[in-house]
């Protein structure tokens, strides 16, 4: 117990040492030097991240026009086809016999138009009697045509190039007419719809250039960007007065068709600004949802003082008042100074604390 006293009372015998100098006054220590800079004006880009839907240029539904019989499936779920190209046939036996009939009634009523004219050229019957007869045969002529229409629904074609999404049904299903057989989707280009806030919708007009469609790119599920860019071509008319959102819908070419309809990304849209006021993120501070900064003044005062933020990047904000392009900022060591306290400082040029932080955010 007492060697631990003894070895207590030498530790603070050098505590104390440490604290006074040889003739016993008080070591003060070095003052430090803060880091300052000013904001910078310049032009810059906001980037935007807004999630989207992708969905094909054209996505139809292929149902069946007639009933009866799936008889054939010429295709594969999620194979590419051609315009015109046969993709159902239903069997066409029951519609083949409709028009078999109607052309033995067409034939018929032609014999009798015939017959009849002679008799109506030599005065023997009369006008309206031809007349009957012509109607009777174009009405036959008429029930061949719906026939024919009738046996070209049993055929189910591609109306345009696309692939062909999964099957609603099989080979012998007895169909109905209007059922569902598949979906073929025209996946050349893509529309990507996102909604946009009101403000953000209003800040775009009015930067956004008129005589060109601004370009925006997508990030995709596995969080690569896709390698094409898209213009935005159409905003929605109306808002949705319950999200205060509106509608954009931007193009994407699909030149490999690696993005498929129904898919899920996020659009990054920039968003420009022109000659603002940058200054770093970590130079402000908050009090009460209010943003501030320490400006030195030309005695080496620090004094606090409430900036707006109009935009936010990586660790920068753009100012939209409260500061000017001359005025120094303390940029670090907020939390080791008070209100109206004298500094030491050293000056960092703005653009080289926005190359710093630019090589800290890669």
């Amino acid at each position: 117990m007492k060697s631990f006293l003894m070895l207590m009372g030498s530790c603070a015998l050098l505590c104390q040492a440490s604290c006074t100098s040889s003739k016993g006054e008080e070591v003060k220590e070095p003052h430090v030097k803060h880091l300052v800079t000013s904001p910078i004006k310049m032009d810059t880009t906001i980037t935007e991240d807004y999630v989207s839907q992708v969905h094909s240029i054209r996505h139809i539904e292929l149902r069946a026009q007639e009933r009866g019989y799936l008889q054939k499936i010429y295709v594969d779920e999620g194979q590419f086809v051609k315009e015109g190209q046969l993709l159902f046939k239903i069997m066409p036996r029951l519609y083949e016999a409709e028009l078999q009939k109607a052309q033995a009634e067409a034939n018929f009523t032609r014999i009798e138009y015939d017959n009849t004219k002679k008799l109506a050229d030599g005065n023997i019957v009369s006008p309206n009697e031809l007349a009957m007869a012509k109607a009777r045969w174009d009405k036959a002529k008429a029930e061949v045509a719906l026939a024919q229409v009738h046996l070209q629904f049993t055929e189910i074609r591609a109306p345009f190039d696309g692939i062909i999404d999964r099957f609603h049904v099989r080979e012998g299903s007895l169909l109905e007419e209007g059922e569902l057989l598949s979906s073929l989707s025209d996946n050349s280009k893509m529309w990507v719809y996102y909604n946009v806030p009101e403000a953000e919708y209003l800040d775009f007009k009015t930067k956004a250039k008129e005589d060109n469609a601004a370009e925006v790119s997508l990030l995709m599920a596995n969080n690569k960007l896709f390698g094409h860019p898209g213009k935005v071509e159409t905003i929605q008319a109306d808002f949705n007065h319950e999200t205060g959102n509106i509608a954009f819908r931007a193009t994407f070419p699909n030149p490999k068709g690696l993005l498929r309809h129904g898919e899920t990304g996020n659009i990054r849209m920039a968003i420009p600004f022109k000659n603002v006021l940058l200054i770093p993120q970590k130079a402000t501070f908050e009090v009460l949802d209010k943003k501030y900064v320490y400006v030195v003044d030309k005695n080496n005062v620090i004094r606090s003082r409430e900036i707006t933020i109009e935009a936010e990047i990586p660790h920068i904000y753009v100012v939209q008042k409260g500061l000017a392009e001359s005025d120094k900022i303390l940029l670090e060591g907020l939390r080791l100074v008070r209100e109206n306290e004298k500094i030491q400082y050293q000056f960092l040029a703005p653009a080289t604390v926005l190359t710093q932080l630019d090589l800290y955010a890669e």
